[in-house]
């Protein structure tokens, strides 16, 4: 039996224009001969779904089908692709908002995509001292890319020559599939979408218009950066197709670890390490900076071992903003392996006190 246009869409009768857009934009895509490869029906399933969307999107139409059974007001018709006679398909359109992209492609008429293409980024790795990553450091960085070819700079064509523009497509760089009354742009197979041939190319590129050379980047490392820091040298990349801006270079930071210091956020840590008797009866002594001298750091009277004193100001530099970040005192408590004869009896006079 023929379906109505409602139940082609899944829809009520009495549905709003959303209600009417939404269920086609999902089955469009759905039915899209391009999205059901191998399936012979896929494509007359697409077309009543475009048919019936062409009938009550429009509200003439629409009301022409409610009253009369049939959108031109001749009467009930079997509703198939054919019976669109009289139809103007001015709500392709909306066809075009969902299938342009998803398939490589566009509608007739839509704009095709930018032929340049920006250029990849590349990622390196830098190893440094703790040392050098505190107080930051200039070095030099080799990297290999894809960069444009010093002999043609990048065109892909012999030294005084240009590309042409493209016979196939007419320098648009897409070529239109017909599919029944409407056709899919794709694109150009002679010129891979750039709109231009290179009739002659460049001896060195062979018309790649890229060579892969080494270049070496001198890069400031900041002061603070800490292991895993990624630094962004903008367009120092692979160089990009068709006139595309080139790609970012991202230096990523590997700093060897301290044998003092660790790292905790921002902070350092430091341990001091205190004889049991001061962490008992309180005390003052000097722990090392990161950036060289010595602090003095009091130790409270009754200390546990692993208690945190928090120095401000006295760690790393901060990598963002200014100043320095905190330096982080960790009390270790030190207990002697062997005692004296005089230090074994006074422990046990403390001993008997204590209990």
């Amino acid at each position: 039996m023929t379906r109505s246009p409602y139940e082609v869409l899944g829809v009520p009768k009495n549905a709003s224009a959303d209600e009417i857009k939404k269920a086609y934009r999902k089955l469009a895509r759905q039915h899209h001969p391009d999205a059901n490869a191998g399936d012979k029906d896929a494509e007359e399933r697409f077309k009543e779904v475009q048919n019936a969307y062409d009938v009550l999107s429009d509200p003439e139409k629409r009301k022409q089908y409610d009253t009369f059974g049939s959108a031109n007001g001749r009467g009930q018709q079997p509703f198939t692709w054919s019976s669109a006679e009289g139809f103007d398909f001015g709500n392709i359109g909306d066809l075009s908002d969902i299938l342009g992209g998803m398939f490589g492609g566009g509608m007739r008429g839509a704009r095709p995509q930018a032929r340049g293409q920006r250029g990849n980024d590349v990622e390196v790795q830098v190893n440094l001292s703790f040392e050098d990553a505190l107080k930051g450091v200039e070095t030099k960085i080799p990297v290999t890319l894809d960069l444009a070819c010093h002999t043609c700079h990048g065109s892909g064509a012999q030294p005084g020559t240009a590309p042409v523009i493209c016979p196939e497509c007419g320098g648009r760089g897409v070529v239109a599939e017909s599919q029944g009354f409407f056709s899919l742009s794709q694109p150009c197979p002679r010129c891979r979408g750039n709109g231009t041939v290179i009739e002659d190319p460049c001896p060195t590129c062979r018309g790649a218009g890229r060579e892969r050379r080494t270049k070496r980047y001198t890069v400031n490392i900041p002061a603070g950066v800490k292991d895993g820091s990624r630094i962004r040298l903008k367009g120092k990349g692979e160089a990009g197709w068709g006139g595309a801006p080139a790609g970012d270079l991202y230096v990523v930071t590997h700093v060897e670890p301290s044998k003092v210091f660790h790292r905790r956020g921002d902070d350092l840590l430091v341990d001091v390490h205190v004889p049991f008797a001061d962490a008992a009866l309180g005390t003052t002594t000097t722990v090392p900076t990161p950036l060289g001298g010595h602090v003095s750091v009091k130790i409270p009277a009754g200390s546990q071992d692993g208690k945190l004193l928090r120095l401000r100001g006295k760690g790393a530099p901060k990598l963002k903003g200014s100043g320095r970040s905190d330096l982080i005192a960790r009390v270790r408590i030190d207990v002697p392996k062997k005692l004296s004869k005089k230090e074994r009896e006074l422990l046990e006079e403390l001993k008997q006190v204590s209990t």
